[in-house]
């Protein structure tokens, strides 16, 4: 018996596939199937991933809101403008740092009158480039992301002065300067650590762009405190607690801290440091009158 042999024509598609180059045809091979554990594990993580994208998101945000427009470069020693665009109505622009709402904590000796002192003009003067004739030290400061140096410039007998105070007052420095500069500078004048206490532009209120050193946010007993300060602004709320001072600049010969160290060392007759400062004025009004004469 004769079998007969019959070719089969294969198919198009095969005789495509055969005609395919070879890395191609590989590619048409079938893949195995998926384990289907690792089918819900690579779900979880894409999950996971798209939570943890919405989550940067919305931290993103938060960050944007919470974080204050910067302070606009310090610009010599004039009256400094506002900071931040909200009404100039009195909020303060710091916030507490204590449970009782002050701005320092309790005091540590009851028996320690407190004496409040600004910084610029009051203590040193100082001013950015160009380098003066007369400086004690240089600050390099960063503000609005560039360094600035300010060239320091100590005012007479500010040494004897917080020497002085340490001993028998609780010593605050309460200037409105922007924290990055004030601060390098009062490391370098107070080497002995003779400052109680340091507060700077947020701790003080905005009024019509000026700023404001509320003395009754303190925690401390109105009878038992003064402010010396060159800027009547500074003391507007409380000016019966203020000592003026005449501001300095490069007067080396200037005699107003020890003409102060002379009038606080007699301050302990007086209970209540308000009538301190009704002498203090009158006497620097009698002085005035004289030598205008």
């Amino acid at each position: 018996m004769v079998s007969k042999i019959i070719k089969r024509t294969p198919t198009k598609s095969i005789k495509k596939r055969r005609n395919l180059p070879s890395h191609l045809r590989r590619s048409r091979k079938k893949s195995p199937a998926k384990n289907p554990a690792s089918v819900v594990v690579a779900s979880i993580n894409k999950s996971l991933y798209t939570c943890h994208r919405r989550l940067i998101k919305l931290f993103s945000k938060f960050t944007r809101i919470a974080t204050p427009q910067k302070t606009p470069r310090k610009q010599g020693y004039q009256l400094l403008g506002k900071v931040f665009d909200e009404p100039a109505n009195g909020n303060n622009l710091g916030r507490s740092l204590f449970d009782d709402g002050n701005a320092l904590p309790p005091l540590v000796s009851p028996e320690k009158k407190t004496i409040f002192l600004d910084l610029d003009e009051t203590l040193v003067h100082s001013k950015p480039n160009p380098p003066p004739e007369k400086y004690d030290f240089i600050v390099r400061p960063v503000i609005d992301g560039h360094r600035v140096e300010f060239y320091v410039l100590k005012r007479p007998f500010v040494d004897e002065l917080l020497e002085f105070l340490s001993d028998k007052f609780e010593v605050v420095v309460f200037t409105a300067g922007l924290k990055e500069y004030a601060s390098l500078v009062l490391d370098r004048i107070d080497r002995k650590g003779l400052i109680s206490h340091r507060l700077y532009r947020d701790s003080c209120k905005e009024v019509d762009g000026k700023f404001v050193k509320d003395l009754s946010d303190m925690g401390r007993d109105m009878k038992k405190l003064v402010i010396v300060d060159d800027n009547p602004n500074s003391y507007l709320f409380q000016p019966e607690n203020a000592i003026p001072i005449r501001p300095f600049t490069d007067d080396l010969g200037d005699g107003e801290l020890k003409k102060l160290i002379q009038f606080l060392g007699g301050s302990n007759e007086f209970e209540d440091m308000r009538d301190a400062v009704k002498v203090y004025l009158a006497e620097e009004e009698e002085e005035y009158t004289s030598v205008e004469i």
